[in-house]
Order: structure tokens, then C-alpha cells, then sequence
């Protein structure tokens, strides 16, 4: 059986760029002042959690779908906004805990985590109740800086922040 495939964008800024869609080139973001905009994974089984429990926006993609494409769709169904414009600079994969294979790539650029407007899903909630309930995928969005970030990403995909880092850093 083939893993499950995942492609996303980690979104990044300056520290104090304002919204609008300021673009920059990887290299003239100093480590420092870098951000990353991080989802909170939407549902009840994440409601309580912090710590461990932000993620790149990012999703499931076919064998006939490229990578890159899956990434910049997935933004948008996932942030309900477009990925702003720009290159997508590779940082790689990762094989997550449950064997999914997720390719990131990090886009210079800013948007204002109040206009995002979540996609959602449906479940069994609760287990076992034969009800239905829709849930966001991601239910905030917020700018963190890198330190912050490691401390609230899903630990396989801190090697991203890791990753863009050593890009920032060049």
C-alpha cells in the first residue's frame, strides 16, 4: 500500500510586515525577525491542546496531482485564501508518525489571519453517537516567531521550521 501523500506552504515574514501582501525574497528576512503563520487543528480532539498542536496549512493530494499544485490548493481550502504570489522555495519531506509522507515548500509573503475563513469536516461526534457535526479544519490561525513556533508545530514537522531557517541563514 502507498503512504498517504501531504504537500503544503509555510508562509513567512518579517516580524512587523504589515498585511497586504508584502512579498520579500527569502534572503532579506533576518532569522531574528522571521515569522511563520501556523494553524491550530480544528475538531474536539484538538480543542484542549496547544502545545504540539499547530501545523502547516497543508493536505492530502492523488498520485496524478503534482506536489506543488496540492500545495497552493490546499492553502486556500484550508486558509480560504489564495497563497499570496511568489516562488515556492523546497524544504523537503518528512514521513509524519502515522507513515504520511508531507512535502513543504516556504513562500515569502503576508496575509491578516483575520480574514482567513477555514474549510471544514465532518464526523462522528460524539464517538459512537451516530451524530454528524462539521468541525473547521483549522480553527486560528496565528504569526508566531521561529522559537514560539517549535513549541507549538506538530514535532515532525518542526524539521520545516529547521529547514527554512538554515534557507533564512543561507
Amino acid at each position: 500500500m502507498t503512504a498517504k501523500r501531504s504537500a503544503g506552504i509555510l508562509l513567512f515574514r518579517r516580524a512587523g510586515a504589515k498585511a497586504a501582501g508584502a512579498n520579500r525574497a527569502a534572503g532579506t528576512v533576518p532569522v531574528s525577525a522571521a515569522q511563520v503563520l501556523l494553524g491550530h487543528m480544528g475538531g474536539p480532539f484538538w480543542a484542549r491542546k496547544d502545545e504540539r498542536a499547530w501545523s502547516i496549512p497543508k493536505g492530502e493530494y492523488e498520485p496524478d496531482e503534482a506536489p506543488e499544485a496540492a500545495a497552493r490548493r490546499e492553502f486556500q481550502e484550508e486558509l480560504g485564501l489564495p497563497p499570496p504570489p511568489g516562488d515556492l522555495l523546497p524544504l523537503g519531506s518528512v514521513q509524519q508518525t502515522g507513515g504520511k509522507v508531507v512535502t513543504v515548500w516556504a513562500l515569502a509573503g503576508d496575509l491578516d489571519p483575520r480574514q482567513v475563513t477555514p474549510g471544514t469536516f465532518e464526523m462522528e461526534w460524539p464517538r459512537g453517537s451516530g451524530r454528524l457535526q462539521t468541525f473547521p479544519e483549522i480553527d486560528r490561525v496565528a504569526w508566531l516567531d521561529l522559537a514560539q513556533a517549535r513549541t507549538k508545530i506538530v514535532a515532525k514537522q518542526e524539521i520545516f521550521l529547521d529547514r527554512l531557517e538554515e534557507r533564512l541563514r543561507g
